[in-house]
């Protein structure tokens, strides 16, 4: 009876203590340890997560609402297979029955078991892991990226900048090339590059010929559009045209404004000067001299283009006594609508006179040419060919990826061969077209070799904005013989006080616009 009670106590102290551990290991798996496997719907176990560390907060505030507040449990609900594959620790497909049937998988194998035990990390883990990631992004099968390296083709330009970003050391390559052990057993980027490695001799200079042959025909196109737009930028700068007349425009009115002082009787000026234009305020403070210079020269035009339709109309007249009426007729209406004819000139000389960004398209372009990376493209490509051909020379021929860099080395090599002489004549072209405009400016060391056409480029998107602000100022400009005679005093008197050393119409010296001009100066 005695032993009997005994076994009784035990076994109710047993039980006691059961329960207090369980309770005990509760709390502790609560507060800091991770849940047992939980369950999923169909009773599969769900995988083990990544953990996200975060700082938890009790939501809840006696004195306002928070935002959890509005936050229900059955409002949203999350892919659990989808997290479990995405983010769990050592995940695999062994639950899907599907997951032998994708042939774009790069790390599967025939010799792959699902019941892979510990994996050996070679590398550095994360190292590991962001080229494991790398892989995956491609899409392909391990063969596929086998032949392709074999073929020398078959890889798009991205899987190309993707393998080459996961290239490895000399001592990590070799490393994993004379890996020992069950190659079965490698993590998944190991067990990648460790078949990588045996397959392909110099795999990775391989990735990187084959991503420089992709490249290359985008290089050699960006440097001859450089190249041909310095060529056509020298060509418009030495056309006699818009350019050339406002060059003779401003050259005449800086000599008038420096008149008696020693920047006066220029016979040229520094194309710097040009934007400094509309730093030169009038004396009321209300245009510029670039305002005043395009206005003056967009008159001139317009008048020339009125006065060449005056000589076809009176050309192309067949009676002579109806002639000397219009004639007659067309003094008298001179007389009376001259400010209507000065608004005229304005009108048609605008669209000839904001033809010069068009005009000077290309110097445009080339004021945006890199010259520091043209002068190296060439250099830089010709380098890597060099390379290439040497590291390949060593192979012995016999696989298709040498035949295959072996005639695009040839045909780029010539082809990059044309392209460093038209380099060095179009910069020869540059420097000449420079001293053409600015004695010496090419031998400056201190002036980059593509300034003139910067300097240029900047004048005209000044220029652009002055004829922009011309034709907003016609549109308010009221119509002639709509001001009274005392209206039209004070305008005039306004402009004469405007630069006091600029006569009115100081252009009418010389209307004739230089673009009448047939002759062509050399260099």
């Amino acid at each position: 009876m005695h032993h009997g009670r005994r076994q009784q106590e035990l076994g109710r102290h047993s039980a006691a203590v059961a329960c207090l551990v369980e309770a005990a290991g509760a709390s502790r798996r609560g507060s800091f340890m991770p849940p047992p496997p939980s369950q999923a719907e169909g009773g599969r176990s769900r995988a083990k997560l990544k953990p996200l560390h975060w700082d938890k907060v009790t939501p809840h505030n006696p004195e306002h609402s928070m935002v959890w507040d509005k936050i229900s449990d059955g409002s949203f609900r999350i892919d659990d297979e989808l997290m479990d594959t995405l983010f769990g620790y050592g995940s695999t497909n062994q639950n899907n029955p599907n997951s032998n049937k994708t042939p774009s998988n790069p790390f599967t194998s025939p010799s792959t078991s699902s019941n892979t035990p510990t994996q050996i990390c070679l590398l550095d883990p994360r190292k590991s892991q962001n080229i494991a990631i790398v892989i995956r992004s491609l899409g392909i099968s391990r063969q596929e990226i086998l032949d392709a390296l074999f073929n020398g083709r078959d890889l798009s330009h991205d899987a190309l900048e993707k393998l080459s970003r996961i290239a490895l050391t000399k001592e990590e390559e070799t490393m994993i090339r004379e890996f020992s052990g069950n190659p079965t057993r490698l993590a998944d980027a190991e067990s990648f590059l460790y078949h990588l490695t045996k397959a392909v001799p110099s795999p990775f200079a391989r990735i990187d010929a084959m991503l420089f042959k992709f490249n290359y025909d985008m290089e050699i196109l960006h440097i001859k559009k450089s190249i041909q737009a310095l060529e056509l930028a020298c060509r418009e700068l030495k056309s006699h045209g818009l350019f050339l007349k406002l060059l003779e425009a401003i050259l005449k009115a800086g000599n008038r404004m420096n008149a008696g002082t020693a920047r006066g009787n220029a016979k040229a000026f520094n194309l710097a000067a040009l934007c400094k234009l509309s730093d030169v305020k009038s004396t009321d403070g209300k245009t510029t001299l670039l305002h005043f210079v395009v206005e003056e020269v967009v008159r001139s035009e317009g008048k020339r283009l009125v006065i060449n339709r005056n000589h076809s109309l009176r050309r192309s007249g067949s009676s002579s006594s109806n002639n000397s009426g219009n004639l007659a007729n067309s003094a008298g209406q001179l007389k009376t609508t001259r400010e209507e004819k000065e608004r005229e000139y304005i009108k048609l000389g605008l669209p000839v006179v904001g033809g010069l960004s068009e005009e000077l398209a290309n110097v445009k372009k080339a004021a945006a040419v890199d010259y520091e990376g043209l002068a190296s493209s060439c250099s830089s490509i010709g380098t890597r060919i060099s390379e290439i051909r040497q590291f390949f020379s060593k192979g012995n021929g016999g696989d298709a990826f040498l035949r295959e860099m072996k005639g695009f080395l040839e045909a780029s090599e010539e082809e990059l061969r044309v392209v460093v002489e038209e380099q060095v004549r179009a910069m020869e072209l540059v420097k000449r077209t420079t001293e053409y405009y600015q004695p010496g400016g090419s031998r400056d060391r201190n002036a980059q070799p593509l300034q003139l056409f910067v300097i240029v480029r900047d004048f005209i998107v000044m220029f652009d904005r002055v004829c922009v602000d011309i034709t907003r100022n016609m549109q308010k400009r009221p119509l002639a013989g709509r001001s009274s005679p005392q209206k039209k005093a004070e305008t005039e008197k306004r402009a004469a006080a405007m630069f006091p050393n600029l006569p009115p119409r100081f252009m009418s010296e010389n209307s004739r616009s230089s673009s009448d001009s047939d002759s062509e100066d050399g260099f």
